[in-house]
Order: C-alpha cells, then sequence, then structure tokens
C-alpha cells in the first residue's frame, strides 16, 4: 500500500482494530498519508506511555480522562480537553491518572507504526 493517501477518506471508528502496545495502553491508527497521521491512545488507570523521542512533531488531545504529562523537565497534569505539544526530538512520556485516550497527530506520518502493525 503506498502512503500517498489514506486508504479510505471516509474513516469509521468502529470499524478500526486496537492493537496492544502496552500494558493498559492499546492504540489504533484512525488515519494518514505522508504528511500526516492521526491515532487514539487508550490508556486504562495507571497506563504508563514510557519516555521516548522521535523526529516528529506531535500534537496531542485529551478526548478523556486525565494525563500526567512529561516534556523534557516539565511536568503537567491534564485533563479532557486539554492539549499538548511536543516538538521534533524533545523526549516525552505519559502517566495515565484516570482511564482515558489520547488523541494524536503527527507530521509527517509514524512508519515505525505502519512497520508494526504488518
Amino acid at each position: 500500500m503506498s502512503t500517498e493517501t489514506s486508504p479510505k477518506v471516509f474513516i469509521i471508528d468502529s470499524e478500526i482494530e486496537w492493537e496492544q502496545v502496552g500494558e493498559g495502553v492499546k492504540r489504533k491508527i484512525v488515519a494518514y498519508n505522508d504528511q500526516l497521521m492521526l491515532t487514539k491512545v487508550a490508556f486504562e488507570k495507571g497506563g504508563v506511555g514510557a519516555l521516548h523521542h522521535h523526529y516528529h512533531s506531535q500534537i496531542s488531545h485529551v478526548e478523556s480522562g486525565a494525563f500526567e504529562i512529561q516534556i523534557g523537565d516539565d511536568k503537567k497534569l491534564l485533563k479532557a480537553g486539554d492539549a499538548y505539544i511536543v516538538p521534533p526530538h524533545a523526549v516525552h512520556g505519559a502517566v495515565c491518572v484516570e482511564a482515558g485516550v489520547l488523541v494524536d497527530a503527527f507530521s509527517p506520518y509514524r512508519e515505525d507504526f505502519i512497520q508494526q502493525t504488518k
């Protein structure tokens, strides 16, 4: 499949499978093309998005729940409706304080996520 365009123009959330990516953490790739990717990550309370970094720009929206977000040395408790921006190469991670979902947008798309699903 070429990444030039997303396989579908209209995306039905209920038709997308969740992928277990860690203890208490699962992800679904909503849509992507070469320039942009949208994902959802569901966390159980206590689930951890380990500290990591990547060259992609990232914007994340807290759809539900509450998360302690760390970007570099800064930590902030974010709740439903809040958002954060992760610059390229910045070390960041999340700890779920109240079960919920993060909606992540990446530019360019996360080719490593696509390779993991194959």
